[in-house]
């Protein structure tokens, strides 16, 4: 099912981009769009203040095995998005996708085949796929 709807969205992205469908055009969109989604996320946290980032160190028990470490690990993010934010942060990363989709249009790549394969990867080396 989720296959279906990737090659759905693709074949959208598709029908939808005429304007703009040079690798260049998508390949710099791709890049404005990531920083969209970065700033939106900094905005949630310096304009809202609906979630607090708060980066440090990761502290790690010494004698920890590689399935108890992600109970130590911390994303460094207190709070939730609020509504807005939400909106905000799930539109900037839907372009996103959408500017991912076209390169893989340019490249003659299906996206869904990518993911499936990545997937596929990881289930086959699990942690050992850590790069």
């Amino acid at each position: 099912m989720e296959g279906l709807v990737l090659s759905k969205f693709q074949n959208r992205v598709s029908d939808l981009l005429v304007r703009h469908r040079s690798i260049l055009d998508s390949l710099s969109k791709y890049q404005e769009s990531c920083a969209k989604v970065n700033r939106s996320i900094m905005k949630a946290t310096t304009s809202c203040g609906c979630i607090n980032i708060n980066a440090k160190k990761q502290t790690i028990p010494n004698n920890i095995s590689y399935n108890e470490l992600k109970d130590f690990m911390d994303n460094h993010i207190s709070g939730t998005l609020c509504p807005i934010c939400k909106d905000k942060v799930e539109k900037e990363i839907g372009n996103h996708v959408f500017y991912l989709a076209s390169i893989c249009n340019s490249l003659n790549l299906n996206l869904s085949t990518i993911l499936d394969t990545q997937c596929k990867q990881m289930d086959t080396l699990g942690k050992y796929n850590l790069y």
